[in-house]
């Protein structure tokens, strides 16, 4: 098909996704054209698999070919456009709830460099038809089987297994099921908070999560967010002054930054929560990404004082749509209650497909591979970022996320909004600040921002200023 270069620097990677794109572009694979699978061009290219599988990744995340589940691969069919007077837009350019929105929508022909999303050709083989149908077979009611409200039993003894293995002593009794992290996160502010009651945020943090507890009539208060935890003297200082109800806390993979936090950092925490009588809610998301152990407040702390919450919804499956929550009882009954009030129960046929996938062993199998993969894309993302302009001072434990920020007077928001016209999806910064401040960072997903469309965007529109900045400068010192 073609011929890669072994004395390049470029990688073969790299090398293999440029001559499929040429190809492709230049119609000599024209739409719906089978590309050769896996197997069978890593043999004729003499490189292993796994470097056709991240060529093959970010072609399928750049909307240029399709993957078909054991079909194989195929050149994207043209897609008729839709009318822009058809898309219900949910908020405003780049506030939380229209950024929430683009990664759903998955509009065709955009890059979502920033999206909090995993591409759906890394998530297509999690869950095969034959453990849905175990899953039914496992059912005594088959699709007519209730849920109970708390979760199935066995689910949440697996579930409880699961925290157990990463250090956290807890039961089945102790967990409760939910739809995903968003949905533990309303169900505590529904159980916890009342208006007017003060509820400490990190910033930058997770920006759904604002917009929840203003809907609260609760007092936000930031507090700013370090490379090894929440800003402890921060936190003393609005616990002597403001008495906070909650605190909200990403321990491991932070949100948007990929940053994690030490041990002694989540331990001073969890003291001062006890000497403030504050409650933690932990979110750990974004903890199924973590590449090896990693510390949690649930883990030092017992569980005492502490609400923790995750979700299969990014690492698995975002159609499955489950989570989970584990707290002390006298914490996990307001919560219960409010799940009742508010939904009543999950779904049946979603717990019985997790179960049957935790009981399987496939859950851990899938995480390993997902791990490895993002450990080459966050390699390739980071080198070509950096080369683009863009710095990445704390490039963060692992995960789905870098946290970059744009050169000295780059105009941050003419930035995201020239990069959104060229259909290149950006986040800027001051999304995720509770406070609204200006913040010159972006966020990226290692995944779609490994891609070569996206590192010759922001080079030439860095590069551009630079120059204007250099011109500017010489006229200065020429006047001087």
């Amino acid at each position: 098909m073609f011929a890669i270069d072994r004395s390049s620097t470029v990688p073969l990677a790299d090398q293999i996704e440029a001559r499929l794109r040429a190809l492709v572009e230049g119609a000599q694979l024209p739409a719906g054209a089978r590309l050769p699978s896996i197997r069978q061009l890593a043999a004729q290219l003499h490189v292993s698999p796994n470097t056709v599988v991240t060529a093959y990744d970010r072609l399928v995340a750049a909307a240029l070919i399709d993957s078909r589940s054991t079909a194989g691969f195929f050149v994207r069919e043209g897609e008729a456009a839709l009318p822009d007077a058809s898309l219900l837009e949910a908020g405003d350019e780049q506030d939380p709830v229209w950024l929430a929105q683009q990664a759903n929508d998955q509009r065709a022909g955009v890059l979502p460099a920033s999206s909090g999303a995993l591409p759906a050709s890394w998530l297509e083989d999690a869950i095969p038809a034959a453990v849905v149908q175990r899953a039914l077979a496992r059912s005594p009611g088959g699709m007519a089987a209730r849920c109970p409200p708390q979760g199935l039993p066995e689910l949440r003894e697996r579930l409880a297994m699961l925290m157990r293995g990463q250090g956290i002593a807890v039961d089945a009794n102790r967990v409760l099921t939910t739809y995903g992290g968003t949905h533990a996160i309303d169900l505590i502010c529904r159980s916890f908070l009342q208006p007017g009651d003060t509820v400490l945020v990190e910033n930058p943090g997770y920006f759904l999560l604002f917009g929840r507890l203003r809907q609260a009539g609760v007092r936000i208060v930031p507090i700013a967010r370090r490379a090894d935890g929440p800003d402890l003297a921060q936190i003393e200082a609005a616990c002597v002054e403001q008495r906070p109800r909650l605190a909200f806390i990403q321990s491991v993979l932070h949100n948007p930054t990929g940053w994690g936090s030490s041990a002694a950092n989540l331990h001073r925490l969890l003291l001062l929560a006890e000497r403030h009588d504050m409650l933690l809610a932990e979110d750990d998301v974004q903890g199924h990404f973590h590449p090896g152990p990693a510390t949690r407040l649930a883990q030092l702390s017992g569980l005492q004082r502490v609400i923790y919450y995750s979700s299969f919804c990014k690492a698995l499956s975002p159609a499955l749509r489950l989570g989970y929550i584990a707290a002390e009882p006298a914490l996990l009954k307001p919560l219960l209650r409010e799940k009742i009030f508010s939904i009543l129960t999950t779904a049946a046929l979603n717990e019985y497909v997790l179960l049957e996938l935790l009981a399987a062993g496939r859950w851990r199998k899938h995480l390993d591979r997902l791990q490895q993969k993002l450990g080459v894309a966050r390699g390739a993302a980071a080198r070509r970022l950096r080369e683009a302009g863009i710095a990445l001072d704390q490039p963060g434990e692992g995960g789905l996320f870098l946290w970059g920020s744009v050169p000295d007077g780059v105009d941050i928001d003419l930035l995201v909004k020239d990069a959104y016209r060229n259909q290149i999806l950006l986040a800027r910064g001051a999304t995720f600040m509770a406070d609204g401040r200006t913040d010159p960072h972006i966020r990226f997903n290692v995944v779609f921002s490994q891609h070569q469309r996206l590192a010759d965007h922001l080079a030439q529109r860095l590069g551009a200023l630079s120059s204007v900045r250099s011109t500017l400068a010489r006229f200065a010192a020429r006047a001087d």
